[in-house]
Parts: structure tokens; C-alpha cells; sequence
């Protein structure tokens, strides 16, 4: 029996796969606790174009990421953060990952979801920096952050 799987199922396979196994395990286990269900025409043809419409989503979404590290990674694309200081340059406080995100937003008008800004540690002192950003699995890019004194 052949059966197209709904959730991933321990040593058969993941969700989506289209696997054979045995008649009373299909029935008994697989179908009647909704972890599968038959593989007829009608089902197989849906799982393809679900497949086509993730395959086209992920196109999408990879040509918006390279869209974005364009425009991060222009030459007058500079975040600049003014903090208050104290002796040193050094900070009161820490620029998070948030903060660059909303800058960057209001400066330049380019949305990136403060998640996927790779801070490997706080910035805590005045000067230049370049934040690694993950946009897609794909695709990385460096923001340049200048902290000034507020």
C-alpha cells in the first residue's frame, strides 16, 4: 500500500514522502491516527503542486534576500547610532540587535527582522562596526554600524 505521509514518522520517513508499506499498518496505524493518507491520483497531484508552490516560494524569498543585501551593502549604507557615553567611549549600555534593526529601518527604509543579525558580542564603545546578517540560508550580508556620541 502506498501512502503519502502527514507528519514525519520514526524509520519511515519525513512529511511529504510518498513511502509503501504494509496493508494493516497503512490502515491500522499510519491512516487511523492521521499520520498518512492513501496515495491515490487525486492526492499525489496535490502534493505536487504543493510542492511546486513551496519550490516557487523559496525563489521568491531568495531573490528578495539578494534584493536586501544590495541594498545593505552599498557604500553609503551607514547605520548611525548616537548613544550617550562615558569616560573612554565607552557606553552606557549596549547597542542590541533590535536597535540596529530599527535604525536601519528609519535611516534607509530596509526591513530586517532583528533575528537573523548575527551580534557575536554587544557593542559597547563608540566607533565603526560591521554586523553579519543571515538573510537567507543563502545569503549573508554585513551591516556597517557607526556609533556616535549622543
Amino acid at each position: 500500500m502506498k501512502v503519502i505521509l502527514l507528519k514525519d514518522v520514526k524509520k519511515q520517513g519525513k512529511k511529504g514522502d510518498v513511502i509503501e508499506v504494509s496493508d494493516g499498518y497503512g490502515r491500522n496505524y499510519l491512516i487511523k491516527n492521521n499520520l498518512a493518507k492513501v496515495a491515490d491520483g487525486a492526492a499525489l497531484n496535490q502534493l505536487k503542486s504543493k510542492k511546486e508552490a513551496e519550490a516557487r516560494l523559496a525563489k521568491e524569498e531568495l531573490a528578495e534576500s539578494k534584493e536586501i543585501k544590495e541594498a545593505i551593502e552599498k557604500e553609503e549604507t551607514v547605520v548611525t547610532i548616537a548613544a550617550k557615553t562615558g569616560e573612554d567611549g565607552r557606553l552606557f549600555g549596549t547597542i542590541p540587535s533590535k536597535q540596529i534593526a530599527e535604525e536601519l529601518e528609519k535611516q534607509y527604509n530596509i526591513e530586517v527582522d532583528r533575528r537573523k543579525i548575527q551580534l557575536g558580542e554587544n557593542l559597547n564603545s563608540l566607533g565603526r562596526y560591521n554586523v553579519p546578517v543571515k538573510l537567507h540560508s543563502e545569503v549573508s550580508a554585513d551591516i556597517k554600524v557607526h556609533i556616535v556620541e549622543q
